[in-house]
């Protein structure tokens, strides 16, 4: 930061030098890459730039506050928190269109958009809620429920094939859903994983109970089918979950000491994040943790011999070294 500016460079690694170079005037909390286009986003705002040499601005809107840097690029569309706490706004990349979806009651916390572009996920601070909708016409499509006790998002991620989503919270628990209309899709990635990949099977998991496996239609019985139930009863809950390696304290690696928090330089908010999330493919997928016990662990899908599908860690590694 040099006369009260912030520089977000973007670094080609084959030829060892800066490509493009952005000021801003205040903090980067995000940015998204693709092949054209390069998505910022700041503490009330998010600019879209053609990814060229310089860079061109596009176009910039207004946001909510944005901590997070919460923000999705798609090849056609990008998605961002609206000007009220809660909405999403998306936009056109080729006509600049806008349009403002009331996805929550309370402000985002969590989003994501599906490799193809279809499906935007959404979860809000109260996080027992996952809202999908429709790109196309902003409709939504369903409502996934993680849990009754509220808690806080990590990650919200769509599998390559966008088939399934894969969400991590604080309360140390990786969940699998089916996305609408998937189920058949999915269900043959696994079986044909199963019988092509010997090691993906339970035998191979890491610890006693680290998979465990459910499915939306028996997780309360015949209660969810009965008239003037609550909600909860009849929602759609994730298909598979297992524990996950989280730690209370992502400064404790730094700090190695029991004093107050320092901020971390660089890191939006001073604190390391937690649970992130990436498929690998669409039955393997990481979470990369953060703090004293810093690690990245591997989690893979399966089928078990009931027909039932589960997810377990098959391995893990730590990388801060210490």
């Amino acid at each position: 930061m040099a006369d009260g500016a912030v520089k977000l460079i973007i670094w080609d690694d084959a030829k060892q030098l800066a490509v493009v170079t952005l000021e801003f005037r205040s903090q980067v909390f995000q940015a998204r890459l693709s092949r054209s286009q390069i998505l910022v986003a700041l503490l009330n705002s998010v600019s879209l730039y053609a990814f060229s040499s310089p860079p061109k601005k596009v176009s910039s809107f207004e946001t909510a506050d944005n901590p997070a840097g919460l923000c999705c690029l798609g090849s056609k569309i990008v998605a961002f928190p609206g000007r009220t706490p809660g909405q999403v706004q998306i936009v056109e990349i080729r006509t600049g269109n806008v349009s403002i979806i009331p996805a929550h009651g309370s402000p985002l916390k969590a989003m994501t958009l599906s490799p193809n572009g279809e499906i935007l996920a959404t979860a809000s601070e109260t996080g027992t809620l996952i809202r999908l909708f429709s790109t196309t016409n902003c409709a939504r499509i369903s409502e996934l429920r993680r849990g009754v006790d509220p808690a806080a998002i990590f990650s919200l991620a769509i599998s390559p094939s966008s088939t399934l989503l894969a969400v991590t919270s604080d309360k140390a628990t990786l969940h699998i859903f089916d996305l609408p209309h998937s189920n058949r899709h999915s269900s043959a990635i696994v079986s044909h994983t199963i019988r092509s990949s010997s090691p993906y099977s339970t035998s191979s998991l890491d610890g006693p109970n680290s998979a465990t496996a459910s499915t939306n239609r028996t997780k309360w019985g015949i209660l969810g089918s009965i008239p003037l139930m609550p909600r909860l009863f009849s929602d759609a809950y994730s298909f598979a979950s297992t524990p996950i390696a989280i730690d209370d304290d992502p400064h404790a690696a730094l700090r190695g000491t029991a004093k107050p928090p320092v901020p971390i330089p660089g890191i939006p908010g001073g604190k390391a994040r937690k649970g992130v999330l990436g498929w690998l493919d669409d039955w393997t997928l990481v979470v990369v943790g953060a703090g004293r016990d810093g690690r990245w662990e591997k989690f893979v899908l399966g089928r078990g011999e009931d027909g039932r599908r589960w997810v377990g860690r098959q391995g893990w590694k730590r990388y801060l070294g210490v």
